[in-house]
Formats: C-alpha cells, structure tokens, sequence
C-alpha cells in the first residue's frame, strides 16, 4: 500500500485519550494528532521518540493529521519502526492476498470483509472463497510489541481477541478452514508468540486453537514513509 503522499515526521511529546497524540513537527511547531490505535501500544508511544504521521488536507476533520509510524527502542533512534495504525492491518494482508504474496492463502478467487459469522455475534477480518473448495476464515492481529528480536501478543488482556479465537475454533469443528494471521508492523521483530506474562487465558485459547486446526501464521511488513507492503513470513513460537 503506498501512502497517497510521503509522511510527515515529528517528534511525540505524549499520547493521550487513546485516540490523541501531541507532536512537535519539524519546524518546532506543535499539533495534536488522531491516533488510530485502541491498544496499550505498549513500548511504541515513549515521549521523544520519532514519529511519521500523514496529511488528510481535509480542513472539516478535527485532528487532519493521522499517526502512522513510530520509531522505537532507543528514543530517539530511527530504527527499528512500528506501525500504529491497526485500521492498515486488515488493508496489508488483503492487498497481500490479492497479489499471491501469501502461498497459504493462495487460489481464492473472491474476498469478502467483516462477514458476520459464529455464535458469538462476531464478524470476520477476510472471508476467502472459490467454488469447490471450503471457505477460508481469516481474523487478522496487528503485532508491534516486541521482547528483543520476539513479537508478542496482545499488549493488554483481550476478551475480544479469546472470542475471535473461540470463533475459529468452532469454524474447524465445523468443517471449514480457519486461519489466524499476524500481521507485524515493527521491523525488528523475528518470530511471534503468545504474550502469556500479559494475557496468559489468550495464550492457552491460541494453543488450544492450533491443536484443533486453526492455522497461525504470522507475516512481517516492510515499512517506509511512502509505503508499506507485507513482505515475509515469520515463525510463530506456541512453546510454554
């Protein structure tokens, strides 16, 4: 996905009320900026650190500008860089799958997003399908904390996140594929696994889920201030 125009970048003075963030821009001056994020975003908002943001140029919004990237580890330091916005994480592995980037996830011929599905009112990321073949169920998870070169998740306990993988749960039990992508937006991280120390009842619903079927994947993207594009994919670690 490339962005329309080439990111802004600034320094984060604080993130707050969830969705604002206060950035000095390069020219010293000081804007209050949407971000679109409603995790803990834990080690990715440390004031000082770099940030790119983009320019809606619509005068109507409140807050024009939106976060899109952070620079993490060292405040300060340019690299490695995560992505903030979950609301790509979808669009990533969509256009991803679009493009035969994904062997697993090759051969559909048509897309459908958030398809209401499941006991649980629930509605799924990508529903892939083709004729003479089961349908493929795909929840989506955006990974930007990481432990070293270990992408973990979640960042904060997740009722919701244990729903989705009920979800595809009962989708296996019931004969069709399902599938749980992470999509890795931190250019640091090597392999993912379950934040247990943060949500341990995640982890064991996520390892219940791969011995019943479900297939965890996990997928890196390659990030830039005109684009970003998944690009390998990374192990994914389910060990105690």
């Amino acid at each position: 996905m490339k962005y329309s125009e080439p990111l802004l970048t600034g320094t984060l003075i604080k993130r707050y009320k969830r969705f604002l963030a206060d950035v000095r821009c390069e020219d010293g001056s000081e804007i209050t900026i949407h971000c679109p994020n409603t995790g803990s975003m834990k080690n990715c908002a440390e004031p000082g650190s770099r940030v790119w943001f983009s320019d809606s140029h619509n005068d109507k919004r409140k807050y024009r500008h939106t976060w899109e990237l952070v620079s993490v580890g060292d405040v300060g330091s340019e690299f490695p860089l995560a992505g903030i916005n979950t609301g790509l994480a979808n669009k990533l592995v969509q256009e991803a799958v679009e493009g035969d980037v994904i062997p697993a996830l090759s051969g559909y011929s048509s897309i459908r997003r958030e398809v209401k599905y499941g006991a649980e009112n629930s509605r799924i990321d990508l529903l892939l399908e083709s004729e003479g073949r089961s349908a493929c169920y795909v929840e989506v998870k955006n990974v930007t904390l990481s432990v070293g070169s270990d992408g973990s998740f979640p960042d904060a306990v997740t009722e919701r996140g244990r729903k989705h993988l009920r979800e595809l749960i009962a989708v296996v039990e019931g004969g069709e594929r399902a599938v749980l992508l992470f999509c890795v937006q931190h250019s640091g991280i090597e392999s993912v696994r379950p934040a247990d120390e943060i949500d341990p009842e995640y982890g064991k619903t996520l390892r219940l889920a791969a011995q019943v079927g479900v297939e965890i994947i996990a997928w890196q993207a390659n990030m830039s201030s005109t684009e970003i594009v998944l690009k390998r994919e990374l192990p994914v670690d389910l060990s105690l």
